[in-house]
């Protein structure tokens, strides 16, 4: 049964909308203006939302809009006797399906409600079978292995459970999001809404807006009060990127949060109480900033409770196969047309200083699978474009059997070190047979100091 979320500050047109929807055998829920329905749609999962445009606290408009953020798979259909083609167009514009106009027929109503939630089934179905052609890998994964990741992982897994505020450091690049989200989703907040908003994308008065909201009347155009991602993020997680670019003046109404959790809309003077968790970043020297006047140092104090560097990619090269893997699984979109790389890229990729990180190494790759007609990635492949940021591999032939057999060597110690030094379990979560495995114990000269707990567990042939 699909849930249908109807708006309408009209009582009698809310309620008449209710008994006819719930006739046509759907679950229904109301509610009189835009700000509860928002508060619905933070706890309790809509397929439909069929919301007024002219209504009191949360117009329509901003209904939609706080829709994509909260629930972005709910389809919205907006219904107004104030109908013009402009109107139409902006709503749409901002993410809704279709418009009804009052007064309206009741065949109208289910047409237009029959093909938006086959739209919403299209979807999540969509987004079902993308998950499954690309390994059901979260968004909040980070891919890598090497010693430098693991420790962000430990980082992530300590600081998750916890309140305080995280300061992510790095590079453009390194996955700051993806650590953002990671920390989100291995919280007690997982369930409330995960906001994220970059800071140097939007002007002082809008990001003001933005994160605060603004009272009806605070300046020209605030027709209507509007609702701050502080307020949408309530119980859940806003991530701030690009905090270093944050102008001075929000600088303080952002400490203020982070002291007291209440703050007070632009041009409003009721105080609002929330409960968020802060993630920012920064790919800026922020202690250099704090000392030339361009950052405040007591918010910087609040934000660094608990930071985490997250490495570049040249300091952990050992993982490129790896995400050459992901990527390929992930441009490639099911079709397995491409099944992996050559030796020579791959030598040509673990040589390159990467300056733009994981995302020019997604960038290249993505640009090569586009172009290739091989079911194994190959030099000739990477074009002119490509090879300005991928130039001639110089990493010679021996060098990378050396580093393959480091990176197989640490894995196997790894997994050793996991099972407490059982090869069977060991084994099992390499996802390899035992014999196999025994004779990269033997290969390595691996598993003598570890204490023979299976002695029975010894390879038949070094060869």
């Amino acid at each position: 049964m699909y849930t249908i979320l109807v708006v309408d500050d009209e009582k009698n047109m809310q309620e008449w909308l209710a008994i006819f929807l719930r006739k046509e055998g759907y679950d229904v829920k109301t509610a009189g203006d835009g700000a509860s329905a928002l508060k619905i749609l933070e706890h309790d999962p809509v397929d439909l939302v069929l919301t007024d445009i002219k209504m009191p606290k949360v117009d329509g408009m901003e209904l939609i809009r706080m829709t994509r953020v909260l629930a972005p798979d709910t389809v919205v259909v907006i219904m107004t006797a104030f109908a013009s083609k402009e109107t139409a167009i902006e709503a749409i514009k901002l993410g809704a399906y279709d418009y009804l106009t009052k007064p309206f027929q009741v065949d109208d109503i289910k047409l237009v409600i029959k093909n938006a939630l086959e739209k919403h089934i299209l979807q999540a179905e969509n987004q079902r079978l993308n998950q499954a052609l690309q390994g059901q890998i979260p968004s909040s994964h980070i891919v890598g292995s090497s010693q430098a990741i693991q420790k962000v992982f430990e980082l992530i897994e300590r600081v998750a459970p916890s309140k305080c505020n995280v300061l992510l450091l790095g590079e453009s690049g390194t996955g700051k999001d993806l650590a953002a989200r990671a920390i989100h989703h291995q919280s007690p907040r997982q369930s409330r809404p995960f906001i994220s908003v970059n800071c140097s994308a939007l002007q002082e008065s809008l990001l003001e807006s933005e994160l605060f909201g603004h009272a009806k009347g605070a300046f020209t155009g605030a027709t209507d009060n509007k609702l701050g991602l502080f307020e949408v993020a309530d119980g859940g997680t806003l991530f701030l990127d690009e905090i270093a670019d944050m102008p001075l003046a929000i600088q303080a109404k952002l400490l203020r949060v982070l002291q007291d959790q209440e703050f007070r809309r632009v041009g409003g003077v009721k105080t609002i109480r929330v409960d968020v968790r802060v993630i920012t970043a920064t790919n800026k020297d922020i202690k250099q900033l704090v000392a030339d006047g361009t950052f405040r140092e007591d918010l910087y104090y609040r934000l660094d409770v608990f930071p985490i560097h997250l490495p570049a990619l040249r300091e952990r090269p050992e993982d490129i196969p790896l995400l050459v893997e992901h990527f390929i699984r992930k441009f490639d979109a099911g079709k397995g047309q491409v099944k992996g790389v050559t030796p020579e890229v791959l030598r040509m990729l673990m040589a390159q200083p990467w300056k733009g990180n994981i995302r020019e190494l997604a960038n290249v790759l993505e640009r090569a699978i586009v172009l290739t007609p091989h079911a194994m990635l190959t030099l000739s492949d990477f074009d002119q474009g490509c090879r300005n940021a991928v130039t001639v591999p110089v990493l010679p032939e021996e060098g990378l059997d050396h580093l393959m057999n480091h990176m197989e060597k640490q894995l196997l110690t790894k997994a050793l070190e996991s099972a407490q030094g059982i090869k069977k379990e060991a084994a099992r979560l390499l996802q390899v047979d035992l014999r196999s495995f025994l004779y990269r114990l033997h290969k390595y000269g691996i598993g003598e100091n570890l204490g023979n707990k299976e002695e029975s567990e010894k390879p038949e042939a070094a060869s």
